[in-house]
């Protein structure tokens, strides 16, 4: 059975694809690949980050789910965002996979059983054991944070 905790960071994760999407609904192509804000990714990188970071992350969680300890393999995060398929492809390719990537992350997170919210794998970057929990405070703390860059970068255009 699902805590309080846990149905709220579920709804955040449900939420997310809707309120990405609003957010950048109405941005050009310039403003995407602007960047108003040193040494922050703009809001092309951020988007398309979201959809490879979530990818990822629902792998890893049927890792856990499916493999006993098994290694979760962590990924060159600065160097994604740079190749061709963050800067040179439309934010409604990862717009699009948001929604129903999150659609069954949230199916699968609402599915669990006590034995499964116990599994874990190993992430050798972090050099500890996650498991699904630690991924849903993960990735209730990724969405809310990118959003939040993603509004900070939006006002910061002008």
């Amino acid at each position: 059975m699902l805590t309080d905790d846990q149905r709220a960071k579920i709804e955040v994760i449900r939420a997310f694809p809707a309120a990405l999407e609003t957010a950048v609904s109405n941005l050009t192509d310039e403003q995407l690949d602007a960047y108003p804000i040193d040494g922050e990714w703009n809001v092309r990188q951020i988007v398309h980050h979201c959809a490879d970071s979530h990818m990822n992350s629902i792998i890893r969680l049927k890792l856990i789910l499916t493999e006993d300890n098994p290694p979760l393999k962590p990924y060159a995060e600065p160097l994604w965002a740079l190749t061709a398929d963050v800067t040179d492809v439309p934010i409604s390719a990862s717009l699009t996979l948001l929604r129903g990537l999150h659609q069954r992350w949230v199916v699968l997170f609402e599915s669990l059983n006590e034995d499964q919210w116990n599994r874990s794998g190993f992430h050798s970057e972090l050099k500890k054991k996650l498991t699904p929990n630690d991924l849903l405070d993960i990735y209730d703390a990724h969405c809310t944070g990118h959003l939040e860059q993603v509004n900070r970068t939006i006002k910061a255009l002008g």
